[in-house]
């Protein structure tokens, strides 16, 4: 049994003055308050390990190289492509552990990774499959961080448009064929699960989305939802229903399903989904212009919120929280639209992924915690929960996951060259 003292620490109803925190293997055995100090003492504040609930790591390549034109979406789409066209088993390991290790050192203590490469470059199929996928599984292993591994269906270029260029590595042929490629994978480990996705309504046609469906059982299902006009349009003019509709009608609405986005819905959508998840982009949505979604009608519409880096353009779960809460107040020129307990349950997300028994410092949870320091230019002064509207990633001091620190006083215990890894492995893929 080890036994932790925080002066401060997010408990599920709120902040707490000389919290005990007994942890005994990956398991939190008891919570007190109002204790003296004794065993490893924290002089910040511990609040739960935040969940990634939606991740493409290979994106992380983009940041920095995409702010040349104005372009759209569409337009660094392309790139994106670029990208994903030289990736390769082995170096998308060697990216995604500094991506995962970048993570783990701004408090998230699981990610949900999106994850659609799966064939080789030059056409074809690998002998053995998911080389791709265990790459991922080993780099989060190796990083210390929960990864929900989401095997993604992606086998149409468009509605009514076959894959063509680098979105062949994406295309299993056919959704049957994903569904045999998708339970041939069997990875190893107590920090991974697997889960599935559709990775949208354009590129999983809808005769085929319920055999996606059938293949998850209950497991995370999660699906790109309406994040741009022209895909409800393209939808529409197609099929005569909104994206929305056409999952509901193909039975991939579930209490397991995460909506990714939901930038873009109809009235009728969002009653749609309640009872669901819907992963809200913060910091991802304002890079691509894509809009801002209706996050406060979802959760008074009863669909839970989670938060996820999605394209890595920033990776900081304190950006995400109150950038969940800021652009409310863009939208609707109404200040409070979230409470801080409200933005923390949307970052400590875990269940939308597959972990219900993370996010919460509270006995029987498992071990997930941060401390974040309060005695930083960024941080002095704020009071109690106020730290959401104050700290950022380079806050974070150290960082358990399960039970073990993976980050203690800033450094990554396992991956200490994070940074450097990253501008190799970046400025490899783009020379």
């Amino acid at each position: 049994m080890n036994t932790y003292w925080c002066r401060r620490a997010w408990l599920p109803d709120g902040v707490a003055e000389g919290v005990r925190i007994d942890i005994d293997g990956t398991t939190i055995r008891s919570v007190s308050t109002g204790e003296k100090p004794s065993g490893t003492i924290f002089s910040g504040m511990v609040v739960p390990g935040f969940a990634n609930a939606h991740s493409h790591a290979f994106h992380r390549a983009l940041r920095g190289r995409t702010t040349d034109d104005r372009g759209s979406f569409w337009t660094w789409r392309e790139r994106m492509y670029t990208v994903a066209q030289r990736l390769e088993p082995e170096s998308y390991y060697r990216l995604a552990r500094a991506v995962y290790a970048e993570m783990v050192l701004a408090g998230y203590t699981s990610v949900a990774e999106f994850h659609y490469l799966h064939h080789p470059a030059r056409g074809g199929r690998y002998d053995a499959p998911n080389p791709f996928s265990y790459a991922l599984v080993a780099a989060a292993a190796d990083a210390g961080i929960r990864l929900t591994l989401l095997d993604t269906c992606y086998v149409a270029g468009g509605f009514g448009k076959p894959t063509e260029g680098v979105q062949r590595r994406f295309d299993d042929g056919d959704a049957e064929a994903w569904a045999a490629r998708f339970a041939a994978f069997r990875p190893v480990g107590e920090l991974v699960r697997v889960g599935a996705a559709i990775h949208s309504v354009r590129a999983v046609p809808a005769d085929q989305i319920p055999i996606v469906v059938g293949a998850v059982g209950d497991r995370p299902l999660h699906v790109h939802l309406s994040e741009q006009p022209r895909e409800n349009e393209e939808c529409r003019a197609h099929t005569g229903r909104t994206p929305t509709e056409l999952l509901s009608a193909a039975g991939a609405l579930t209490p397991n399903t995460v909506a990714v986005h939901a930038t873009h819905l109809a009235d009728a959508d969002i009653g749609a989904l309640s009872g669901g998840w819907a992963c809200l982009c913060p910091s991802t949505e304002a890079d691509l212009a894509d809009g801002i979604g209706p996050a406060r009608r979802l959760a008074e519409a009863g669909t839970r919120l989670c938060l996820g880096s999605d394209g890595q353009s920033i990776v900081d779960p304190w950006f995400e929280m109150r950038a969940l809460e800021l652009h409310e107040r863009l939208a609707s020129g109404q200040r409070g639209r979230f409470d801080v307990g409200e933005l923390l349950r949307a970052g400590t997300g875990h269940a939308a992924s597959g972990w219900p028994e993370v996010g919460a410092l509270a006995a029987g949870q498992q071990a997930d915690l941060v401390h974040v320091g309060t005695e930083s230019v960024r941080t002095a002064g704020a009071a109690g929960p106020g730290i959401i509207y104050a700290a950022t990633a380079s806050d974070v001091s150290d960082v358990m996951v399960a039970g073990r620190w993976v980050v203690r006083e800033g450094v990554h215990e396992t991956v200490p060259d994070a940074a450097r890894v990253l501008e190799r492995e970046i400025e490899a893929l783009w020379s």
